[in-house]
């Protein structure tokens, strides 16, 4: 009669252990989920290596997403991209065509998969000092997610900044004329 309840602690305990790792990769993407109907236009999500640092600013809210960084950016752009109300814009740093494999293992092998994901889009390359400043001095009015990924290369981050899927620049110039 003892072993009975002690064999199914012991099984509820094993499931509990067990069982954290795919709560914590299940966490990042119900966060990814739960923040979409929420962000707009200027407001960024990060995909970033594992040494990008944690921010201090107001609206920048990380997390440690212990997921492989294509991973993350396939959900992550799939979330943005099933969303009705915002489209991505990607930024990558200037300086990741630069990283020699000599250096960084596995960077020329990452920049032909990243590269293979991001064929549709547009990228914009920016240096890297450049693109935390702008996304620092965004993060004062407006919230920025940065989903931490297990990658090892530098400057391999995507920055994405969300603008609106329903209006478009070339609609917002056109509307700015005729108010003049």
């Amino acid at each position: 009669m003892r072993k009975c309840p002690l064999a199914l602690a012991a099984i509820f305990l094993a499931s509990v252990v067990f069982a954290v790792p795919a709560y914590a990769q299940a966490s990042w993407q119900n966060k990814v989920n739960e923040s979409m109907p929420l962000l707009g236009h200027r407001n960024w999500i990060l995909i970033v290596d594992s040494a990008y640092p944690l921010q201090s600013s107001p609206g920048v809210e990380t997390i440690e997403t212990n997921a492989s960084h294509l991973d993350v950016l396939r959900y992550v752009l799939g979330a943005v991209n099933n969303s009705i109300h915002v489209r991505p814009l990607i930024y990558m740093d200037k300086e990741l065509p630069f990283v020699s494999d000599d250096d960084a293992p596995g960077a020329s092998a990452y920049r032909t998969q990243v590269t293979e994901l991001l064929g549709d889009y547009t990228i914009e390359s920016m240096l890297h000092e450049r693109v935390i400043s702008q996304i620092n001095a965004t993060s004062q009015e407006f919230h920025v997610l940065v989903l931490k990924t297990t990658m090892t290369i530098p400057y391999s981050s995507v920055f994405i900044r969300l603008d609106c899927k329903y209006w478009s620049a070339d609609a917002e110039k056109r509307m700015r004329a005729r108010m003049h």
